[in-house]
This record gives C-alpha cells, sequence and structure tokens, in this order.
C-alpha cells in the first residue's frame, strides 16, 4: 500500500491500482473482515484489500473447517462488510459447492455477490482446473481473484493442512496452475501454504499481483485473518501468523469487570442513571406520600 498524503483523500482502490501496486514494487496488504464494525476499522486503518473469507466458517461459525459454510451464510456477512467498506477493494470467498457443480451454477452464485452483497470480484480455489469456468465468470463482468497452493476447500483430498509445492513435480504443477491464472485475467492470485522460493518465481513470472499467506515475504503483498492477528482463534496459529495484539485478554479482562461491578453493585452508578425531571419527581412524591397516608 501507498501511504496517502496528509490532507489528500484516500484513492478507491481498484483491479487497475492492485496491478499499478506490482509494476511499482509497492506492497499490497489484505486482511479479512466478517461484520461492519471490523470491516470499518479495517477500511480506515488504510488496507488495500478486505476479503470476506470462507474462514469465517470457523472464526465466525464455530465450524470445524469451511467446507460447511454455505453462500447464503456468506452473503449475509458479506453484506455487513460491504457497508463497512468504502476505500478498499471487497473481496469474496465463493464457498465449498457454490461453484463445483456447473459453470452456470457458479456464475450465477457470483453475480449473488455482486448484486446482493456489493462484492467488486469473488475468490475461487483452484489452477488450470478452474480456468475455463473463471474465464465464464469474469466473461460476466465479475472480476475473479485466483487461490492455489494449500486450498483449505481441497483438505479431504490434501489429507490435512499441508504446505504444498515441496518437490519438483509439485512446483511445475504449481507456476502451471499460477500461469494458467494469469491468462485467464484474474484480479490477483493468493498464495497458500508453499515454500518462499517458489512463490518468489511465481510472482515474477507472472503479471498479476500475488497476495501471500504462509507463502514468504517475496510475494506482491500479504494476507492474514483478521482474528488470527488479534489471537480471537482459540488455537495455536499457523507458524506465519504474527500476532499484533490480544484482544482475547482484552475482552475476558473487560467481561470480568463488568461481572464484578454488577455483583458488587458498583455499576450502574447514580450518574450512570436516568432521573425524573424535578417537577415530576416532586408530583410524584406528592402521591406516594397521599398513598401511604391512606393506609395508615
Amino acid at each position: 500500500m501507498s501511504l496517502t498524503p496528509i490532507g489528500e483523500p484516500r484513492r478507491k482502490i481498484t483491479v487497475a491500482s492492485l496491478r499499478e501496486n506490482k509494476l511499482q514494487h509497492q506492497p499490497i496488504t489484505c486482511l479479512t473482515a466478517y461484520d461492519y464494525a471490523t470491516a470499518r476499522l479495517v477500511d480506515a486503518a488504510g488496507v488495500d484489500i478486505v476479503l470476506v473469507g470462507d474462514s469465517l466458517a470457523m472464526t465466525m461459525l464455530g465450524y470445524e473447517n469451511t467446507l460447511s459454510v454455505t453462500i447464503d451464510e456468506m452473503l449475509h456477512h458479506a453484506k455487513a462488510v460491504r457497508r463497512g467498506v468504502k476505500h478498499a477493494f471487497l473481496i469474496a470467498d465463493m464457498p465449498y459447492g457454490s461453484y463445483h457443480v456447473s459453470p452456470d451454477d457458479a456464475v450465477r452464485n457470483a453475480a449473488r455477490y455482486v448484486k446482493e452483497a456489493g462484492a467488486e470480484a469473488v475468490k475461487v480455489e483452484g489452477g488450470e482446473k478452474r480456468a475455463d469456468l473463471i474465464r465464464r465468470i469474469i466473461d460476466a463482468e465479475i472480476p475473479v481473484a485466483g487461490h492455489i497452493g494449500l486450498t483449505p476447500q481441497s483438505v479431504n483430498v490434501m489429507g490435512g493442512y499441508k504446505v504444498q509445492g515441496k518437490d519438483l513435480t509439485a512446483i511445475e504443477h504449481l507456476m502451471r496452475d499460477a500461469v494458467a491464472l494469469d491468462r485467464a485475467g484474474v484480479a490477483c492470485i493468493y498464495l497458500e501454504g508453499i515454500p518462499r522460493e517458489v512463490a518468489a518465481m511465481i510472482t515474477a513470472e507472472v503479471e498479476t499481483p500475488t497476495i501471500g499467506i504462509g507463502a514468504g515475504p517475496d510475494c506482491d503483498g500479504q494476507v492474514l485473518v483478521f482474528h488470527d492477528i488479534l489471537n480471537l482463534t482459540f488455537q495455536q496459529p499457523a507458524k506465519f501468523v504474527r500476532r499484533y495484539g490480544d484482544a482475547a485478554a482484552e475482552i475476558t479482562h473487560a467481561v470480568q469487570a463488568f461481572r464484578a461491578d454488577v455483583l458488587s453493585r458498583q455499576y450502574p452508578s447514580d450518574a450512570e442513571s436516568y432521573h425524573l425531571p424535578k417537577e415530576t419527581k416532586a408530583a410524584l412524591e406528592t402521591v406516594l406520600e397521599r398513598k401511604s397516608s391512606m393506609r395508615r
């Protein structure tokens, strides 16, 4: 991200400006967001791309993996994120099953993201085998982000979340995938869970900006999951995750303090309470006094 000079309005990030960043060797920043409040904060902080990732299956909905989340659940969150994003480029994940049945289904589902949630691109996992499908979606005037390497929707085929591209055959396969996506005209390519050296080769080979996650520092940009950088995932982070804050500790402390204040009757205080107007209070006291006198 190129920093905006003080006093100048921040530009809207587009497919064209992402490619401009690559040409000018300006790193691209990307974070996930799944709700309005988070999206506002991430966007205001100057991040270039906001990704409504299917990782929300785990971070927001408590599923075991990304395979269970539906397109309707994804759209629900994407709509909220759209309301919070003003400048960043908004990409939304196509969940498992939303583009695997037929090209017509894929285009229809991708169009829902644009029409219903205001997404500016959809992300599709897979390389060479998805190239024709991606062209179909792009032909429908919908930008597409590619995703190769460790593709979480293929976790059952891969036998777990394992680093990809560790031998020459696998490297060649990844290079073919990247070139196929580049030629298909994707807006960017996410490189996940691959050796740094391979990511550097891909980044040098393709004209499309590459966004790394667990792919080393030589990509054109980097993405992390918002909940990972703030310790909100309740599990041991992956090797590539760097924590920039501990929201879990802050939230726990705040909740415990609230509970303690309620139990000790320190919350709410008189200053935090609403009061009757003086005239109404005096009239009420008169009424109550009359009732009390009548009982006597």
